[in-house]
């Protein structure tokens, strides 16, 4: 017997493919974890600067924090793509166009796309010169922007007495917001730049007062380290110090 099922039209799934804030179809999707409700990336993040709670059903997302109860859904992204035909491209060109008239000046522009291949924002004009190696988060146009975000705190830790005080200085900028699949040894190539290492220098990362390896990701060590200690302060702290060989 032949299938005579009904054709759907777009209109039909319009309900479960727009966002809630601004009407138009979901572009990066992004859910709240607490409530599971879902809205533009741009929309919720916009929503969030000036309240904790979800603008569908009224919940309090996160105390102080709100983003860090945000998940990108690239599935349901992938779906409405297919669902609408054409709105891959025109955001794409959207995107383009925005770029093209708001690139930054060239006295950061370098340093910014070094730290973009490293999956690490721009942290501002502190200086940082190196030969453009991508980290962990390099190689493709997207940067990793659309993992799960994590922000962090980077202290340098003095050890008084040892060689090497006098060369590992602070950061201008401490506080900087970044994939959550960083490496340790990502962070270690970011903190070279910064402060202008020699490529021999050695720095070891901690949490807690322990010592991190290179291949741990900033989520590991947030779920591992930092939230089952009993840390609810954020940004998560990392710190930082000369590595000093005995022997």
């Amino acid at each position: 017997m032949a299938a005579t099922g009904r054709k759907h039209l777009v209109r039909d799934f319009n309900h479960f493919i727009t966002c809630y804030l601004c009407r138009g179809y979901l572009i990066k999707p992004t859910t709240v974890t607490e409530c599971l409700h879902t809205f533009c990336k741009s929309c919720i993040v916009q929503h969030f600067e000036d309240s904790n709670d979800c603008p569908k059903c009224g919940i309090q997302v996160h105390e102080t924090n709100p983003l860090e109860m945000l998940r990108l859904d690239n599935t349901l992204e992938e779906i409405i793509f297919k669902l609408v035909p054409g709105l891959r491209e025109k955001e794409e060109q959207q995107e383009l166009e925005f770029w093209r008239k708001n690139q930054p000046k060239e006295n950061g522009q370098a340093e910014n796309l070094r730290c973009q291949r490293l999956g690490l924002p721009d942290v501002g004009g502190d200086g940082g010169d190196g030969d453009g190696d991508d980290g962990d988060g390099g190689g493709d146009d997207d940067y990793h922007r659309s993992d799960p975000q994590i922000a962090i705190c980077l202290d340098c830790l003095r050890n008084t007495g040892q060689s090497g005080e006098s060369t590992v200085t602070d950061l201008m900028k401490r506080f900087i917001r970044c994939s959550s699949r960083v490496t340790v040894g990502t962070i270690k190539k970011f903190l070279s730049l910064k402060l202008k290492l020699p490529s021999s220098y050695e720095l070891d990362v901690l949490c807690n007062g322990e010592i991190m390896g290179r291949d741990h990701t900033l989520e590991f060590i947030y779920m591992t380290r930092w939230r089952l200690h009993g840390e609810n302060t954020y940004p998560m702290v990392l710190e930082y110090r000369p590595r000093i060989d005995f022997g």
